[in-house]
């Protein structure tokens, strides 16, 4: 048992973080910040281990994007005190297309030079949509979840053939909850849009 826990202790140490990340993301808490920033940390020690390049250097980026979520839901919101949930303007969606499709060429190309990745189509994947995802989490578009949804199902493919259990069992466990905060987020926005329009605007005051 103790052999087992010094073989996966990272694995589960990291699970255990990342579901309660998840939990913060359903409830919109600014606190998932701070969890997103210890536990890509904590990741980039994993990933590198099991041969998982590309996840990696994501992990590194999603350390430094935490730090600017948090700065976005915090401060960058104008005279709102929260940052309101949104959908993603349809103007987004071509530069966000373009930029997926450019990032996934990038990280394979880099992956199949530099590293000894053996599922470099994959991993390049869920790279490229996982900064889609966080920049559309940092902005609370609720197009986020859908970017996760399709994340989070690779990466359980992908850690069960690496040999990572609880963290395929837990990206398992995401793509569950990533479909119950859609609906969560909607109901958020719904009581969110209903209370703006019963307050005052700030020229009627």
């Amino acid at each position: 048992m103790y052999d087992y826990i010094a073989l996966h202790g990272l694995d589960i140490l990291t699970t255990i973080l990342g579901l309660i990340y998840i939990w913060l993301e359903y409830r919109a808490s600014i606190f998932l910040w701070i969890v997103g920033i210890v536990m890509p940390a904590l990741d980039i020690w994993l990933y590198w281990q099991h041969g998982l390049y590309g996840d990696a250097g994501m992990a590194t980026y999603y350390t430094l994007a935490a730090v600017y979520g948090y700065i976005v839901w915090k401060w960058g919101h104008g005279e709102k005190r929260t940052l309101p949930i949104s959908h993603m303007p349809l103007r987004l969606y071509l530069p966000v297309t373009v930029f997926f499709f450019v990032a996934w060429g990038a990280t394979y190309y880099i992956l199949i030079t530099w590293t000894n990745s053996t599922v470099p189509v994959l991993d390049a994947f869920t790279n490229a949509l996982s900064f889609v995802g966080l920049w559309a989490l940092a902005r609370k578009y609720m197009e986020q979840w859908f970017f996760w949804i399709a994340v989070d199902v690779v990466c359980t493919f992908l850690y069960v053939t690496k040999g990572i259990p609880f963290k395929a069992g837990l990206y398992g466990l995401y793509v569950v909850i990533a479909v119950a905060g859609w609906f969560k987020w909607r109901q958020l926005m719904h009581r969110q849009n209903h209370q703006d329009q019963q307050s005052p605007s700030t020229s009627e005051a």
